[in-house]
C-alpha cells in the first residue's frame, strides 16, 4: 500500500495521502511514525515536548530520492506538541506538520499528536439513506454558520463543539433547515480571516475542542436528519512562516510561476495545481473529511480565483492556447470532483463561483468542472440591489428580479444569502431594506419568500432568520436579545413557517432543472412591482405565488389560474408575522380570461408581501 501511495503521490496523485504522511500514533506501543515531504531540505528532525525541543535528538531519515523523510519515535503521549525542524542552506526553521490531525491555535502554532480512531459513530441509518439517494429532487435548505459567533458563553468565550451540537442542532431542526454549512474549520491562525487563511488542511480547529468533539457534532446532526457541509479553501494559503509557505526553504506548495504565485490583495500564496504532490495534498484533504468525519458536502471557496489567470492581477501570462483560463486548476477541480463522487456519489460538492464560466455543475464527462451545485451569485447580487431600492423607484429595476430565470436551469444552483453580504459596510439583511421599522421587516419577509419559491436550493446566513439589525461581527455572538422584541420574534416564526412549507410542498423543490417546474403568470407587471408565477411538481400539482414589492396594497389583483378553489397557505402580511393581516378567504375561480388562462381569481396582495396559494 505504501509503495502505491508513494508512487501515485509523485506521478499523478493519491487521494489517501493522510494515511501515510503526518504523524500516526499507536496508543498500545506509545510510538509515532512521522513522515513529511521536504525535497529541498538538507536535514529534517522532529522536535517536541517528548524531547525538550532538542534539534538533534530525533533526526529523520530520507527514505526516497524524491524527498520523503521518516522517523519512529517511542515513549510519546497523546496531545504532545511537535514540529519539523527543517534545515536548508544551513538555516533551520520550525514547521507545522502539513498532515497533522490536530494543531494548536490562538497564538500557538505547534502540531499535536492525536489518534482519530475510537469514536463511536451511530449515524449508519443517515449514511445509508444518503448513499442511496441524491439531493437533486429533495428540499435543501442550508443554514450557514460561523461557529465562533453563533452563540457564546456569558463570559464571551466560544462554545465547544459538543455544546454547539447540543444547542445548534435542535435549533436548526426546529427552524426547518436541512443542512448546516460551517464556515472554514480547517485550522487557521487568525480569527479575522474567518477561517479562510488555512494552515492545517487535515485538522479541525482546536478553538472549539478536539477532533472527536467535532465528530460528536456531525454524529448528532445526522441523528437528527441534518446534513453537515464544510467550507473548504483550496485556492490559496497564508504566508505564515510556520505553515506551508516555502515549506522546505524553497517554493514547494506554491505555483513557481511568479505572475500566478500570489493573490496580492489577499496576501496569500497560490497552490501549484499541476504538481502531483500538491494535488495529492489537496484532494486527500477533501476526501479526508468525508472519510473521517462523515461530512455531507464541501463548499469550495473562491473557485473563480482558481479558474482565471487574470483574476485580481494586472500582469498575467496566458495559457498555452493564449487564453485566460488556468488549465491546471481546471484539471485539478475536475480530478477533485471525480474522486469525491467515485467514493461518495451522493454528497454535495458546491462551487462558490461568481462568473459566467460554463458548466460548473455539469459532470466531467460532459466537459464540466464536475461540481453538482453552484452558488447563484448573480441572483443574490441582482435581487439585493432591487430590494435596497425604494419601492417608488423599483419600477425601473424590475428586471433585476426576473433576469435569473433566463439562466436558472443552466446550472444546478443554490440561492445564497451569505455572510459576505452582511459585513464590511454592506449592512445586515434587515438594515439593507428601505422604509420605516415595520416596512424593513415586511421587505425581508417578502424577499425571503421570493427566495424560497424561486427555483434552486437555498442558503441563509445565521441571524437573518430573526432580523439581526447590525452587521455580523465574528468577535461576538449574534444579538439573540432581539428576540425579546415582538417584530424579531415574529420574523423568526415567519422563517420557521416558510421553511416548513418549503419542506412539505414538493412543488417548491421536485423539479428545479427545467421549465416543467416553473411558469410565469405575469413577469412584466413592473408598474405594480408585482410578480406572479407557478411552481409545479411531477404530479402536476401547483402552487400560485404572488409578490407585491410596492408600497401600496393591491386590492383587486386578477391572476389567471386553472379552474378551482384556492386557499392561502402563507401570507407574509399575517398579523402573527408582524403584518397588518390583510388576508384572502378561500377564493373560487371565475370564467374570466387573464394571463392566457380561461379562468382567473381576484385576490388582495398586501404591500411588501408574498402570498402562496394552493388549489383545494
Amino acid at each position: 500500500m505504501n509503495k502505491n501511495i508513494i508512487n501515485d503521490f509523485h506521478t499523478s496523485f493519491t487521494c489517501d495521502a493522510y494515511e501515510y504522511f503526518g504523524s500516526h500514533y499507536d496508543s498500545q506501543t506509545r510510538s509515532v511514525v512521522f513522515r513529511v515531504y521536504a525535497p529541498h531540505a538538507e536535514k529534517v528532525a522532529v522536535v517536541g515536548d517528548f524531547n525538550g525541543w532538542n534539534l538533534s535528538a530525533h533526526p529523520m531519515r530520507k527514505i526516497t530520492k524524491e524527498g520523503i523523510w521518516e522517523l519512529v519515535v517511542n515513549n510519546v503521549a497523546m496531545y504532545q506538541n511537535y514540529k519539523y525542524a527543517i534545515t536548508h542552506r544551513r538555516k533551520t526553521f520550525l514547521k507545522q506538520d502539513p498532515y497533522a490531525y490536530h494543531n494548536q491555535t490562538n497564538g500557538e502554532t505547534s502540531s499535536k499528536i492525536y489518534q482519530l480512531d475510537g469514536f463511536n459513530w451511530t449515524d449508519q441509518a443517515w449514511l445509508e439513506q444518503r448513499n442511496n439517494t441524491g439531493t437533486y429532487d429533495k428540499p435543501v435548505n442550508i443554514y450557514e454558520v460561523n461557529l465562533g459567533s453563533w452563540k457564546r458563553y456569558k463570559d464571551g468565550n466560544v462554545y465547544n463543539y459538543r455544546h454547539l451540537a447540543d444547542k445548534l442542532i435542535p435549533y436548526v431542526k426546529k427552524m426547518g433547515f436541512t443542512h448546516i454549512e460551517i464556515m472554514p474549520l480547517t485550522e487557521f491562525p487568525f480569527d479575522g480571516s474567518w477561517g479562510y487563511q488555512v494552515t492545517g488542511y487535515f485538522s479541525v480547529t482546536s478553538r472549539y475542542g478536539v477532533p472527536q468533539d467535532f465528530m460528536y457534532l456531525v454524529n448528532k446532526a445526522h441523528q437528527n436528519n441534518i446534513g453537515i457541509i464544510l467550507d473548504w479553501v483550496p485556492a490559496h494559503f497564508p504566508k505564515d512562516d510556520f505553515g506551508l509557505y516555502e515549506f522546505d526553504g524553497e517554493i514547494l506548495y506554491e505555483d513557481p510561476e511568479p505572475t500566478r504565485q500570489e493573490h496580492r490583495s489577499w496576501g496569500t500564496r497560490i497552490f501549484n495545481f499541476q504538481k502531483p504532490e500538491v494535488k495529492s495534498f489537496l484532494i486527500s484533504s477533501a476526501k479526508f473529511f468525508f472519510d473521517k468525519y462523515h461530512i455531507d458536502g464541501l463548499r469550495v471557496d473562491a473557485v473563480a480565483a482558481m479558474l482565471y489567470l487574470n483574476y485580481d492581477r494586472e500582469q498575467w501570462k496566458p495559457n498555452i492556447h493564449g487564453g485566460v483560463y488556468n488549465l491546471e486548476a481546471i484539471n485539478f477541480l475536475q480530478d477533485l470532483n471525480t474522486i469525491i463522487f467515485r467514493y461518495y456519489p451522493n454528497v454535495m460538492m458546491i462551487a462558490e463561483e461568481s462568473t459566467d464560466y460554463a458548466n460548473v455543475s455539469k459532470p466531467v464527462y460532459m466537459g464540466g468542472l464536475g461540481f453538482n451545485y453552484k452558488w447563484n451569485m448573480g441572483w443574490m447580487n441582482d435581487t439585493l440591489k432591487y430590494m435596497e431600492t425604494d419601492p417608488f423607484f423599483r419600477v425601473d429595476h424590475h428586471n433585476r428580479m426576473t433576469f435569473s430565470m433566463y439562466y436558472a436551469f443552466s446550472e444546478n444552483f443554490i440561492l445564497p444569502i451569505s455572510h459576505d453580504e452582511v459585513v464590511h459596510g454592506k449592512k445586515s439583511l434587515l438594515d439593507k431594506m428601505p422604509g420605516n421599522y415595520e416596512e424593513k421587516f415586511a421587505n425581508v419577509r417578502a424577499y425571503l419568500g421570493y427566495m424560497m419559491t424561486h427555483p434552486g436550493k437555498k442558503l441563509l446566513f445565521m441571524g437573518c432568520e430573526f432580523g439581526q439589525f447590525i452587521e455580523w461581527d465574528y468577535k461576538k455572538e449574534l444579538d439573540w436579545l432581539l428576540l425579546a422584541y415582538p417584530m424579531h420574534q415574529k420574523m423568526q416564526d415567519y422563517v420557521a413557517k416558510l421553511n416548513k412549507i418549503y419542506l412539505k410542498k414538493s412543488c417548491l423543490w421536485e423539479i428545479e432543472d427545467s421549465w416543467d417546474g416553473f411558469q410565469w403568470i405575469n413577469a412584466d407587471d413592473k408598474n405594480n412591482n408585482c410578480f406572479t408565477y407557478r411552481r409545479i411538481n411531477r404530479q402536476k400539482k401547483e402552487l400560485i405565488i404572488a409578490i407585491n414589492f410596492s408600497g401600496r396594497t393591491l386590492d383587486y389583483y386578477r391572476i389567471g389560474v386553472r379552474k378551482g378553489r384556492y386557499k392561502e397557505i402563507l401570507n407574509s402580511d399575517w398579523q402573527e408575522f408582524g403584518g397588518y393581516d390583510v388576508r384572502n378567504d378561500v377564493v373560487t375561480s371565475e370564467k374570466i380570461n387573464a394571463n392566457n388562462m380561461k379562468n382567473s381569481i381576484v385576490i388582495k396582495i398586501p404591500k411588501l408581501s408574498i402570498i402562496i396559494l394552493e388549489r383545494i
